[in-house]
């Protein structure tokens, strides 16, 4: 018998701690950075690679894997779905200049008027958007400083949940995760929305200062920038009362309808946001809904969707410095991809 040496490179022998590579259906470990295990997509938890190695077999069945054209179909459904949104009439808006991607960084002011010309303020008195604007002052911008949360602004979350739970849209989202096995009940999906979206950690000096929803909704100040910041009512409302000047936009999405989409340049008294992606007109349901999906489907990648026939990607990333529950990931941020 003739004995054959294989030698092989460290990268055949170890597995990056980041990666699913020869790790799939690997038991968890609360030590490892992100998983493999066939909970890991219902935890979203896995490793951005997870379904390019372990799909077939990583999951509890192939049929619960959530597929791009399941994607694109929900999507659609959705945005169907959403019967909150505004209706053309409801909003007038003054996009005026449109700056190239080499002017987004100048901080200057090539609009001189509002971008918000005209909202039905109508609209805020349905449940959903009552409900969620009362969360917009719970938080303090800066990040660093520790989040006191009052029982008051626990109730203001959980009527927030009640009240989207409610609507067409998020009932379709539920059900279709539900079939995907990621949740087993309403009340489990409705007590993880609470953890990923209002848990607090820390951005700054180990203080739980931070959390999904004060990112994406209400916007943050770190090291002297807007960080987050990705929506038109709070956009609206600030601007309104002044604290928030309209600078430029760098992208107008192609829907003549809403919810429409804008990347946009503005300062927040005083602190500059180079590109703040958000969408336009559409009920706080829509925008809560299809961040959920695509952080519960596609965790750190792009998340493409189709929204009345037209293309159009989310990003979200997990925040992966602490966890909840076992092992299960916060929301870092989530946006649109404005480009």
């Amino acid at each position: 018998l003739r004995t054959t040496l294989l030698f092989l490179s460290p990268t055949d022998l170890y597995t990056a701690p980041d990666s699913c590579r020869g790790r799939c259906e690997e038991p968890y470990s609360r030590e490892d950075e992100c998983h493999c295990d066939a909970e890991c997509e219902r935890y979203h938890n896995c490793c951005e690679d997870y379904y390019r190695h372990c799909r077939d077999e990583g999951f509890s069945s192939s049929r619960d894997a959530i597929s791009d054209e399941d994607l694109l179909r929900l999507s659609e459904q959705l945005y169907k779905a959403d019967h909150n949104k505004a209706r053309p009439t409801d909003i007038a808006i003054n996009p005026q200049y449109q700056a190239s991607p080499d002017e987004t960084a100048d901080q200057e002011d090539r609009s001189p008027q509002p971008l918000y010309k005209y909202v039905n303020e109508n609209l805020f008195s349905k449940p959903t958007y009552a409900s969620f604007i009362k969360l917009l002052d719970n938080y303090q911008r800066a990040t660093g400083r520790e989040e006191d949360v009052t029982a008051e602004e626990l109730r203001e979350q959980d009527n927030f949940l009640k009240e989207v739970m409610k609507t067409e849209l998020m009932k379709k989202l539920f059900a279709f995760l539900h079939e995907k096995n990621r949740y087993g009940s309403e009340q489990e999906f409705v007590a993880d929305l609470k953890e990923m979206w209002f848990g607090l950690y820390s951005r700054g000096n180990g203080e739980r200062d931070s959390s999904g929803f004060e990112h994406v909704f209400s916007g943050e100040v770190k090291k002297g920038k807007v960080s987050g910041f990705h929506n038109w009512i709070r956009f609206y409302l600030l601007e309104k009362q002044g604290i928030v000047n309209y600078f430029s936009h760098n992208f107008n999405g192609p829907w003549d309808t809403y919810p429409d989409v804008l990347g946009l340049q503005f300062s927040w008294d005083g602190f500059y946001k180079e590109v703040g992606s958000a969408f336009i007109g559409c009920s706080p349901e829509f925008e809560f809904g299809l961040y959920t999906l695509c952080f519960i489907a596609r965790p750190g990648r792009a998340c493409h969707l189709s929204l009345g026939g037209y293309s159009l990607s989310i990003q979200t990333y997990s925040w992966t410095k602490s966890t909840y529950g076992n092992g299960k990931k916060y929301i870092a941020t989530a946006y649109v991809i404005s480009s």
